[in-house]
């Protein structure tokens, strides 16, 4: 399996977590998303997922590392 690879399933993991996060806290503070959570945290659950592949597929290519330059 190639380095990029196994980099960006490593970060999709936290990426995933902190964009439910992210999303989880919007729909539960806002009264007017929170009185329909039903709906909108398996739309919140549905685009983290969708999200988190393309961020942890560029992330280790703009990592310093990747480039070859020296930190």
């Amino acid at each position: 399996m190639p380095t990029r690879l196994q980099i960006a399933a490593l970060l999709a993991m936290m990426i995933n977590a902190v964009l439910f996060g992210i999303g989880a806290v919007i729909v539960l503070s806002l009264p007017a998303l929170s009185a329909d959570a039903a709906f909108y945290l398996p739309v919140v659950i549905v685009l983290s997922f969708v999200l988190t592949l393309p961020i942890a597929w560029t992330m280790p290519a703009t990592s310093p590392a990747a480039s070859g330059r020296p930190h």
